[in-house]
């Protein structure tokens, strides 16, 4: 098991107040903004996090580069993949 799915078991026992705390730990981590794929309309609609989230829900369809293996999010979690707002979360890209 790697560090990836050991945090996604840890989170299945964690109380609805735990896990809007550890939401807004990584939203303040998360530098999906930064990142040249990322758009006013993703920003508008208030997207963030699309590692844990999924996909961009309608804003972004162009790939312009991508930030994330560089994401403090990406090593919290032990993140494999990228591109996480085009291409689904990281439960989606694995599995």
């Amino acid at each position: 098991m790697d560090t990836f799915e050991e945090t996604i078991l840890s989170m299945t026992g964690m109380s609805p107040a735990d896990l809007a705390d550890s939401d807004k730990k990584f939203r303040a981590m998360c530098t999906c903004p930064s990142c040249p794929t990322y758009n006013t309309c993703a920003k508008d609609a208030r997207e963030l996090l699309f590692c844990a989230t999924g996909k961009s829900f309608m804003c972004i369809s162009d790939e312009k580069g991508c930030i994330c293996p560089a994401c403090p999010v990406t090593t919290e979690f032990g993140l494999t993949h990228r591109l996480f707002c085009r291409r689904g979360n990281e439960k989606a890209q694995r599995y």
